[in-house]
């Protein structure tokens, strides 16, 4: 079996180059809505975290790639996810179409004020 990848750099080098253009592009709507998230690598996919609370993670897979948002996701976003839910926590994205990324935006923003909220208590 290959050594994991370390860093979210590392493993989106392990995918070919219209995989990672668009993990890229997940990877940076993600920190650019939530700037104080830090990079991590869980399960062996990349992964966000904020205040050591895992607020979204995302992968690449061989005919499409993935964002894992934590449930529950936000009742307003039901209809935009529904093309894109493949299960409960998983919004797959085929390779060949364009990635929704203010919807990936959105999700990343809601759980971080979830995450801001359960904090305060």
């Amino acid at each position: 079996m290959a050594e994991s990848p370390k860093t979210v750099s590392e493993y989106i080098r392990t995918f070919p180059p219209a995989t990672q253009q668009l993990l890229q592009a997940i990877r940076s709507t993600i920190q650019d809505a939530v700037p104080e998230a830090q990079e991590a690598i869980s399960y062996r996919i990349a992964a966000f975290t904020v205040g050591g609370k895992y607020l979204m993670y995302f992968a690449g897979h061989s005919k499409h790639v993935a964002v894992y948002p934590i449930p529950p996701l936000p009742a307003s976003t039901q209809k935009q996810i529904e093309p894109y839910q493949a299960s409960k926590g998983t919004l797959r994205f085929a390779l060949d179409k364009p990635l929704p990324l203010a919807l990936i935006r959105k999700l990343a923003l809601a759980h971080r004020k979830r995450i801001k909220e359960t904090a305060k208590k």
